[in-house]
């Protein structure tokens, strides 16, 4: 399928790089270190905010200070616990900086870490740190769009979490989803795909044009 956008916006962990194994290493640690072991183990834990997860653990008054734990433990272990997916490198690499941006539920500085390890460095970057509601509500995509001074409606989100996509479509925007964390059943996405690899781009007139398929 071939797609004309003014922006394409990317989730990071689990799209563009994956540091899966870092983030249940360090959750997991973290909820034995706040004794909600079995809380923690019934919890949605991919694709959002660090804040909303601590809140549905943990009382109110104890948010801001677990989520600093949490965010500690993760920067913590970014070193040799992130790696790129498939793809990623090459596809950014065709892309104008001012038409891409890295749309992601983690903090700044973890965004960054990770992002850096990766050797990845977007112009545009929308952390948790930036937005009053997370994923799956729309304002983080917004928030990339209007940055970018590109309509929504001709933004293309890529994400492998069904929170993102959730975001993308009440946003308004096409979206493309990878299967490289959730089984394509639980995709709802205009195009589906393995990784990045099956994605090609080139700058336009006015925008990207973007090839994806399996």
């Amino acid at each position: 399928m071939k797609i004309t956008a003014d922006a394409l916006l990317f989730d990071n962990d689990g799209t563009l790089v994956s540091s899966m194994e870092s983030v249940v290493r360090c959750w997991t640690r973290w909820a034995e270190e706040y004794g909600v072991t079995e809380e923690f183990a019934r919890v949605e834990l991919h694709g959002r905010p660090a804040a909303d997860i601590i809140g549905d653990l943990l009382p109110a008054d104890r948010v801001a200070e677990a989520r600093r734990r949490i965010d500690e433990l993760e920067v913590e272990d970014v070193p040799g616990g992130v790696r790129l997916l498939p793809g990623t490198l090459d596809l950014l690499a065709g892309l104008p900086r001012e038409r891409w941006a890295v749309v992601t539920s983690a903090g700044r500085a973890l965004a960054e870490a990770r992002l850096a390890e990766a050797g990845i460095r977007p112009g545009l970057l929308i952390t948790a740190d930036d937005i009053t509601r997370g994923k799956p509500d729309p304002e983080p995509f917004l928030l990339a769009a209007g940055k970018l001074g590109a309509d929504p409606a001709r933004c293309v989100v890529f994400e492998d979490a069904p929170a993102g996509l959730a975001a993308a479509r009440a946003a308004g925007m096409r979206t493309v989803a990878l299967t490289t964390t959730t089984s394509r059943e639980e995709l709802d996405a205009d195009i589906v795909v393995a990784d990045l690899s099956a994605v090609s781009a080139r700058a336009v007139d006015g925008g990207v044009e973007i090839v994806a398929g399996e």
